[in-house]
């Protein structure tokens, strides 16, 4: 009987097995390179290449390649082959130390490093840092902001929403729903300069305030046509005339689930009254500190961009009839924003963030 082909048998140095281990866990190593450490840790373990494959989900013939190249070239063995070009004028050490010190250090007197500071103290030239960052994904000059919701439902009401972006009920229309308030009229002290060959446009910093208005908006998340209404007030009585609108506007024969924020006006004893009186209306609540799950927030930032930031106006009747107008274009071309997350993704998402954060508790 024929028998398989030996798997080859590494043995590791305690140097070896200390610098796989710390490449395999460490964030700034590429996924492709925590791989073959593991690989290599796993078949120095005494595992069958079939088993390695089966934990580390890959195949059998991947985890014999890089078993084998270890074994011949050690360390060396688990980098990419060298593409033709010109050779390398950068180290291993030196990547190393760039990427080591943009994650775990800060520069003196700053708090992120920059090409200029992080070239001056690893002794390499600033391109040289910014191809290492670009390779490995590191964007030191960015943050991003998150804040996690202590809302004791807070699972229960993902898992709501979410079943109403992606499983629609039937008979019936979804509508995020929200509020944009204290739009300003702006208008610049001075007229503006228009775009020309070689200048951008120009306009004064400061400029004259002529009132503001209040925006309800609820976008219907399968067709992506918006029901509006401006006011003067942002109170639970202009919040009932609008939804008075939504009833007129939504054919009878539809339930109507609305997705709303936390905002008291949403809760008020006038409201709960008016739900009483309209029983094909169902309120979604999101969790606290969540309103990047109402979709409706999607299309006030396409409106801010789009229309109100670079705006000039001279009166609130004059923004109004702006915003209306850019609204009725909007419903004539509607673009609806896909969901594409489950609930059980972004609970994975939040869970990841909470393991970064000390005594997240979690």
């Amino acid at each position: 009987m024929a028998r398989g082909r030996r798997a080859v048998e590494v043995v590791l140095t305690d140097v070896e097995r200390e610098t796989l281990e710390r490449w395999a866990r460490r964030r700034g190593s590429s996924q492709a390179l925590a791989l073959r450490c593991r690989i290599v840790l796993g078949a120095a373990g005494g595992q069958t290449n079939k088993s390695v494959a089966a934990a580390l989900g890959c195949s059998a013939a991947t985890v014999s390649r890089w078993r084998r190249r270890f074994a011949v070239r050690r360390l060396d063995g688990l980098s990419d082959e060298p593409r033709p070009g010109a050779p390398r004028t950068v180290g291993d050490d030196k990547v190393e130390e760039v990427i080591v010190r943009t994650l775990e250090e800060a520069p003196a007197g700053a708090t992120r490093w920059s090409t200029r500071s992080m070239a001056a103290r690893v002794g390499v030239s600033q391109s040289t840092v910014s191809r290492i960052w670009r390779a490995f994904g590191l964007k030191p000059h960015l943050v991003e902001d998150f804040k996690v919701s202590p809302d004791p439902q807070f699972i229960e009401k993902v898992r709501d929403i979410v079943g109403l972006y992606l499983n629609p009920p039937e008979a019936a229309v979804v509508l995020c729903a929200d509020e944009k308030t204290q739009i300003q009229a702006l208008d610049r002290s001075a007229p503006v300069l228009p775009l020309l060959p070689g200048a951008p446009q120009r306009r004064t910093h400061d400029y004259r305030r002529h009132g503001t208005t209040d925006l309800f908006a609820a976008l219907d998340a399968a067709t992506g046509k918006v029901i509006a209404q401006m006011t003067a007030r942002h109170r639970s009585e202009e919040f009932r005339k609008f939804l008075n609108r939504i009833d007129k506007q939504v054919p009878e024969h539809l339930a109507v689930h609305v997705i709303l924020d936390n905002s008291s006006i949403h809760k008020s004893a006038t409201i709960q009254r008016w739900l009483l009186r309209h029983r094909r209306f169902e309120f979604h609540f999101t969790p606290t500190y969540s309103s990047w799950m109402n979709l409706v927030e999607r299309w006030f930032s396409e409106l801010t961009t789009k229309q109100i930031r670079r705006g000039t106006h001279t009166s609130v009747k004059e923004l109004t009839e702006s915003i209306q107008s850019w609204i009725d274009h909007w419903n004539h071309h509607p673009r609806p924003f896909v969901w594409h997350k489950t609930a059980d993704q972004i609970f994975e998402t939040m869970a990841t963030y909470l393991q970064r954060i000390p005594d997240s508790g979690h």
